[in-house]
């Protein structure tokens, strides 16, 4: 046997004891009782809630159930969503348009989108949203035609700025202050250095950013916009004021006429809570189809997560027995 130690390498001997002492060790499992402890405490608060939510019957659980599917429940869900979808679509496409406007050289262009952001995003969107409604207050009639010209027609301005109108119209402006900063962030933080090679390779500036700099920016772009379209899910309840009916106002209209407060607030909690899952499903898929070029793995979902944890707690059960005593035999 000393011969072939002799005639072997260095490495090679090395690895061969390394593999000798290996066999011997005692492999003993990691533990963390802080951790335990932890998830203890978590557990029992959790446990608590849930007692407490279950057991008090000022809850009314069965009056949520009834009017939890309520047709003028549903409908008022159904408002809320299509008053989320105009603010969106209306706000983000004005506010890319005023996030171009402020990267613009242009000094009157990048000038009347400060304006522009710094205006809508000092006043309260309760006050903006009032201040539609009561356009009619300030302008009779609203007149097309020549700017500082001949009008070609005019349009009362209660008929064309009615309630759903005014609060669609607020929400979006309101909306397009915050996305404007939004996309600008996000156009400003790709790297310059490859808009000034697409230049250089005689690429149009329209297709720089459609196809180079704004691929980029969404991955910047899409967890705030997120945000302010969860944000915004919650900011359509202000358009109670202008009695239109959407989820909150519809709500105050069924327990002003049942007395059912506490009940009916908590069947707008859990549409809410259903429409914010929904919405932050979406923006992680959507986050992990922009983060491709990114990341060398994309980041688990939830699903993903939790299969993971219980294929990994599976097999130390299977490989328990084997770590026992003197080591894995």
């Amino acid at each position: 046997m000393s011969d072939v130690r002799g005639a072997m390498t260095a490495p090679a001997v090395l690895e061969e004891t390394a593999a000798e002492s290996a066999g011997s060790l005692t492999v003993v499992e990691a533990r963390h009782p802080r951790r335990w402890i932890a998830g203890a405490v978590v557990a029992v608060l959790l446990a608590m809630a849930v007692n407490a939510l279950i057991t008090n019957p000022a809850w009314d659980w069965p009056v949520v159930g009834a009017y939890l599917f309520h047709p003028s429940v549903l409908h008022a869900v159904l408002f809320t969503v299509e008053l989320t979808a105009l603010g969106i679509v209306l706000g983000f496409l004005l506010g890319t348009v005023l996030a171009l406007m402020r990267l613009s050289r242009v000094p009157l262009l990048a000038s009347a989108a400060w304006g522009y952001v710094w205006l809508f995003r000092s006043v309260p969107l309760i006050l903006q949203l009032l201040f539609w409604y009561n356009l009619a207050a300030l302008y009779k009639q609203i007149s097309f035609g020549v700017p500082f010209g001949p009008a070609f027609f005019s349009v009362d301005s209660m008929d064309l700025i009615g309630p759903v109108t005014a609060a669609a119209l607020g929400l979006a402006l309101h909306q397009a202050a915050y996305a404007a900063e939004i996309v600008r962030g996000g156009f400003l933080s790709v790297d310059p250095g490859q808009l000034e090679a697409a230049a250089a390779l005689g690429i149009p500036r329209a297709r720089q950013i459609l196809r180079i700099q704004l691929p980029q920016a969404m991955r910047s772009i899409v967890p705030a916009a997120g945000n302010e379209i969860i944000g915004l899910v919650k900011g359509t309840s202000v358009v109670y004021i202008m009695a239109l009916p959407e989820l909150f106002y519809q709500v105050q209209v069924i327990y002003n006429r049942n007395g059912r407060v506490i009940a009916m607030l908590l069947v707008a909690a859990i549409w809410y809570l259903v429409l914010t899952t929904v919405l932050s499903a979406v923006q992680h898929q959507v986050e992990r189809r922009f983060g491709r070029g990114l990341a060398r793995a994309l980041p688990p979902t939830p699903l993903q997560r939790a299969r993971r944890i219980l294929t990994v707690r599976r097999a130390a059960r299977r490989q328990g027995p084997a770590w026992s005593g003197g080591g894995r035999r």
